[in-house]
């Protein structure tokens, strides 16, 4: 699935070619280039458009974040693009489905680059599509990757700019021991990559606090019968449940839980939950759950009643709730415009070069990345019906 889409500066539907924005464009001999800068800017730099190929998921368990991710990449290009580009280049988006078997995902890939011509793929879906695309993107080129995901990306060429468990796990863990006094826990979590190295790190948070692990299990991806899971957790009889369960799965299993009766006596702390998932879980079922995150929409910040009044200004009151997935979207362009403005560059070790270590801002406000690893303020929420409150900044 691809669909390339092109966004007015001031809002509103997209426009047809003939009324698009005039080109704006800089030239490669601008910059002092290695080689292999030179060939990817003779190859890519001499069109005035910036050609971003967003890899979105449309269909599965991740599906649910589908259009919100879209807005809101679409909200960034317009203001970007009002703004004269990136380095006086105009963006234009390309929306692929990073839904599916990986294999068709790559393909999709590999098509963007050698036909479609991308500058740039940014991505924000699992991180078993992330370990097979940092593959294709290789030393081709550069590869934002925006959604909270396990940490330890090291790829040349991927930029990571999502929470990690070092900063969204271990506090939220050690302040519900604390204050919960939540000492047995039982881990769930999809079958993949995320989860698998997330609670690795999550045992050792554990361990810290005081606590013990009384049970952990991994859900395929799409399994909706969590039965099974319930009767063990109920069995395990844990303090809290830490859910790394994805998408649509996560919502099937947190209504389960709290219909089983287990949300009144055990405590819930989520991982990959925003706003959308919460919405699909339901008022009556989100009792006793918490959230750690850098983004939730209720943050009473100056950062974030602009990038929302400008999300529902394009796109109406009854637009898709945004939430850490898809605002990571918006901020993926964002950081991408920040880091060229610093590097005085598109080329790819330029760009590269400055993303290690820059201060960008966007929905959530200032994010730091020190040696490629992004800092950020961090929130612990509580669900209140549909909404998460902000109970404590981690």
């Amino acid at each position: 699935m691809r669909a390339t889409v092109n966004f007015p500066a001031h809002g509103g539907p997209a426009l047809p070619p003939s009324l698009l924005f005039r080109n704006l464009s800089s030239s490669a001999a601008d910059f002092d280039l290695s080689p292999v800068d030179a060939h990817f800017m003779k190859r890519r730099g001499a069109r005035n458009k910036l050609r971003i190929g967003n890899f979105l998921t449309f269909t599965g368990s991740p599906g649910i974040w589908g259009p919100t991710s879209t807005n809101s990449a679409m909200l960034a290009v317009a203001e970007i693009n009002k703004r004269g580009g990136i380095l006086g280049r105009e963006l234009e988006l390309s929306i692929y489905d990073s839904g599916g078997p990986i294999d068709e995902v790559v393909r999709r890939a590999e098509q963007a680059i050698a036909f479609d011509e991308v500058d740039l793929i940014m991505g924000s879906h699992i991180s078993a599509v992330r370990v097979a695309l940092r593959k294709v993107t290789g030393n081709r080129i550069p590869y934002i990757y925006t959604p909270v995901y396990e940490g330890g990306e090291r790829t040349p060429g991927v930029m990571a700019i999502g929470e990690t468990p070092r900063w969204q796990s271990r506090p939220a863990i050690h302040w519900l021991a604390d204050v919960k006094k939540g000492a047995r826990w039982y881990l769930i979590g999809s079958d993949y990559v995320w989860p698998w190295q997330s609670h690795r790190s999550v045992k050792r948070y554990i361990k810290e606090a005081g606590g013990q692990v009384v049970g952990e299990e991994f859900v395929p991806v799409g399994e909706d019968n969590h039965e099974p899971h319930l009767a063990r957790i109920r069995a395990a009889k844990p303090d809290v449940v830490l859910i790394s369960l994805i998408g649509t799965d996560s919502i099937t299993f947190n209504r389960a839980f709290a219909e089983a009766g287990l949300a009144t006596s055990t405590l819930r702390l989520a991982g990959a939950m925003d706003e959308t998932v919460l919405l699909g879980i339901g008022a009556d079922n989100t009792e006793n759950l918490f959230c750690a995150s850098g983004y939730f929409n209720g943050m009473a910040s100056r950062a974030n009643d602009k990038f929302l009044s400008a999300y529902h200004s394009m796109f109406g009151a009854n637009a898709p709730p945004v939430g850490s997935v898809g605002q990571s979207n918006y901020e993926g362009l964002r950081f991408l415009e920040s880091v060229a403005n610093r590097a005085g560059s598109l080329a790819f070790r330029p760009l590269l070069k400055a993303a290690r270590n820059t201060v960008y801002t966007a929905g959530r406000g200032p994010v730091t990345l020190r040696d490629g690893r992004a800092e950020m303020p961090m929130y612990l929420a509580e669900a209140d019906g549909l909404d998460f409150r902000i109970i404590k900044t981690l």
